[in-house]
């Protein structure tokens, strides 16, 4: 991990208030601006951020944009064929005035074809300020979901635009010396942890296939929950870990640490149910140890982990097997109260918040017959789902 400072931090809990952030260091952005993304929605939000970016490189901003390729397909199914004709003409539009767009697909075939691709939501400009967190330009992160991003300063905003090139990004030297000369670093008093592990830097030519190397962030967040002494709260998109964080926090639960996670319902995400199947194969396991399970049924898509209400985890990494094996992803991590303060009045609104269900074996019971069958059948499969 990378030990690093910032003089700021914002949280970024409120939809409009991270949407009007983001939107204003892009309009506001005189000399450059990054944007990385998991995917882009032809919808009102997709359009206003691509249309901000065109009138600032017309405007002389240097604008690099960085889209999964993986990701905008999954993305592309939710869009008509005329919403997405219209996204790829502003997407050509950006990169006829002269921006960089790179759609991220990994080198290895195998990677490609089973889902490898990056999942990091990084915005930085030449003002100083980055914003990271958890949210895709689309309004599913903005009117829909819940989402967790921090707006930062400091000397933390140039290491996240560093780490832009471990997913498959391209940065300017020019702007990175820029970045240098806008930091105070008197005031940057905040530590912070940046995990960053892209798996297909690390994979021959069968990708995840078979594949045992380690990932720096799984590794993190399983010492952390083996940590613990009494309290561990996470919020995830779908909560499907890998085999290493399902057994840490069963075992955590087990010792009497007291372990809740927020996940989305299966009505969350209307195209498709295999995702709450996938997470729905753990449920046995972990409601046996112990583990409290909410369901939200307008959906969770942030991504903390607090600890003890000492120390917080926060950004990209979804409990899932792609997290661990496909998908670049990067969290930041402190102790410090300006960091764990603000997530854990997050977990405090989401335990009142009647939009979370909590899962219990008789509510699994009562499911209907065919639903119970689809999550004994597919469950198994839960990696790839």
């Amino acid at each position: 991990p990378v030990m690093i400072r910032a003089s700021a931090l914002l949280p970024l809990w409120d939809r409009a208030a991270e949407w009007a952030c983001r939107l204003a260091m892009v309009r506001e952005a005189r000399s450059f601006v990054y944007l990385s993304t998991y995917y882009v929605e032809h919808d009102a939000y997709g359009v206003t951020m691509l249309t901000a970016l065109l009138a600032a490189r017309r405007r002389g901003v240097a604008v690099n944009l960085l889209i999964d390729g993986f990701g905008q397909r999954l993305g592309g199914v939710l869009m008509s064929p005329a919403d997405r004709a219209a996204l790829s003409a502003l997407l050509a539009d950006l990169r006829r005035a002269g921006a960089v767009v790179t759609v991220y697909r990994p080198a290895q075939t195998l990677q490609r074809w089973l889902g490898g691709g990056q999942h990091v939501k990084v915005q930085v400009s030449e003002a100083g300020e980055a914003v990271f967190g958890s949210s895709n330009l689309s309004r599913s992160s903005f009117e829909g979901w819940n989402e967790y991003s921090v707006s930062l300063r400091g000397p933390v905003v140039r290491a996240l635009l560093e780490s832009y090139r471990a997913i498959g990004g391209s940065v300017e030297e020019p702007h990175l010396r820029q970045l240098a000369g806008v930091e105070d670093a008197g005031a940057a008093d905040l530590t912070l942890e940046y995990w960053l592990c892209n798996p297909n830097l690390l994979q021959g030519w069968r990708g995840p296939l078979g594949w045992h190397g380690r990932n720096l962030v799984t590794d993190r967040l399983v010492d952390r929950i083996d940590a613990a002494r009494r309290r561990i709260l996470i919020t995830s998109f779908y909560f499907k870990p890998v085999a290493a964080l399902v057994a840490a926090l069963a075992a955590a639960a087990r010792r009497g640490v007291q372990v809740e996670v927020y996940h989305s319902h299966r009505e969350a995400l209307p195209a498709t149910d295999l995702a709450w199947i996938a997470a729905a194969a753990h449920y046995d396991r972990l409601l046996g140890a112990g583990v409290h399970i909410y369901e939200n049924r307008r959906g969770e898509h942030s991504k903390i982990v607090l600890v003890d209400d000492e120390w917080v985890a926060f950004g990209s990494y979804n409990f899932e097997h792609a997290a661990h094996d496909r998908l670049a992803e990067a969290m930041l991590a402190s102790g410090d109260p300006r960091a764990t303060r603000p997530a854990a009045a997050i977990f405090t609104e989401l335990a009142r918040h009647p939009d979370n269900v909590r899962v219990t074996a008789r509510s699994l019971d009562g499911l209907p017959a065919r639903l119970r069958a689809r999550r004994r059948l597919l469950g198994p499969f839960k990696r790839w789902m």
